[in-house]
């Protein structure tokens, strides 16, 4: 089995979309990174590899089995073991995973580039690992609240946690099912569709501004949200995080 040693991970904990477990150059400083001493590095095929970097789903029972209790945090100046950490590579991607004792990848972190280039060397005459696992052959369900990586695509980590935030904003919205105000706040996105805005019911109104919203991210995004989530502490303290305290 092949190991690597001295490797600086940024665990991203429930993560099941890639797009939100952020490359290294991404990192911030108040990101909390740990070492690892040793952990196995596994070649797999693409299927596989796109199946832990995108769900949050049972790992192969061998793959486990095989890495069981063989990777090492360095803590302190002491040798920590992990029941079930790894690298994981198809060739192409790279990602550390950290079950922290369950059969899901509940933490995954990228690596810093040097260690991604020192993989892809160890691996490159490697014929990748084949696993049995239970995947379905269906398009993953992406939807409001676990959006499609097409409409993250390009934007930075920033852009993407407010963008996240915009979309749970509106999802609440839907649950709100009040057609006075999702009017209100189509009309706020376009102001020049006022007379149109209000002909539609509810469905068809928030229908059309989610339409609207969903792609890319602009400063007329950033300040929406920030007026949309106005009044509600727990999206104002998600705003914060990302943003700084809101402007009253």
């Amino acid at each position: 089995m092949l190991y690597l040693h001295d490797v600086w991970v940024n665990w991203f904990e429930g993560e099941e979309n890639g797009y939100n477990v952020c490359q290294f150059h991404e990192w911030r400083k108040d990101d909390v990174v740990e070492l690892l001493d040793q952990v196995p590095l596994i070649k797999v095929e693409p299927i596989l590899f796109n199946y832990i970097e995108n769900d949050l789903s049972e790992l192969p029972q061998q793959l486990l089995d095989d890495i069981f209790q063989k990777a090492y945090l360095r803590k302190n100046h002491e040798r920590v073991q992990l029941d079930y950490c790894f690298v994981v590579t198809d060739g192409e991607g790279i990602l550390a995973v950290d079950t922290i004792g369950y059969n899901i990848p509940i933490r995954k972190s990228r690596l810093i580039p040097r260690q991604e280039q020192l993989v892809f060397e160890m691996t490159s005459t490697h014929e990748a690992n084949r696993f049995h696992f239970s995947h379905t052959t269906q398009v993953k369900d992406f939807h409001i609240l676990s959006p499609e990586p097409r409409l993250m695509k390009g934007l930075t980590r920033k852009e993407r946690q407010l963008k996240q935030i915009l979309f749970m904003a509106l999802d609440q919205l839907h649950t709100s099912n009040n057609e006075a105000e999702v009017r209100y706040w189509f009309t706020e996105w376009c102001p020049e569709q006022y007379s149109t805005i209000q002909a539609l019911n509810f469905e068809q109104a928030w229908e059309q501004l989610f339409e609207e919203t969903k792609g890319g991210w602009s400063k007329k995004h950033e300040t929406f949200c920030e007026n949309l989530i106005k009044g509600q502490p727990f999206f104002e303290k998600l705003w914060e995080l990302e943003h700084g305290p809101k402007v009253n």
